[in-house]
């Protein structure tokens, strides 16, 4: 029965990394056009818990792109040198929309796997009640 249950929490915990990474996915968004700005990622890694001792996906800590900023030529901005350049973001759309559907495909899949665990759950609980 307590194998049945970890089934949620190895979903839930997979749909709180989506979550986490569509949060950061919808900031690059945002600063795209933030000069300076570099983009962020996070990595996913397998964990014990150790209170249930069930797997569950974890998230590492946030990391920066560390490719080097591109230099845009535009006289006419603000933030421009003297050379008419500044430093753009290190964030492609591309990618970002990529991400972003990626992760909203595999939150989508970790909903129907907590969805068929409680249906599972639904009919062992029905079965036990007979």
């Amino acid at each position: 029965m307590a194998d049945l249950f970890g089934g949620f929490s190895i979903a839930a915990s997979g749909m709180e990394a989506q979550a986490r990474r569509l949060r950061h996915v919808s900031e690059n968004i945002a600063n795209a056009d933030t000069p300076g700005y570099r983009r962020k990622t996070i990595d996913f890694r397998a964990e014990i818990d150790r209170a249930s001792g069930f797997a569950r996906v974890a998230t590492g800590p946030v990391q920066l792109d560390q490719r080097e900023l591109p230099r845009i030529y535009d006289p006419g901005h603000a933030l421009a040198g003297a050379d008419g350049f500044y430093d753009g973001s290190t964030v492609d759309l591309m990618i970002e929309i990529a991400d972003a559907r990626e992760a909203g495909r595999s939150y989508e899949a970790n909903l129907r796997a907590f969805d068929q665990t409680r249906q599972m759950a639904q009919g062992l609980l029905d079965l036990l009640r007979r």
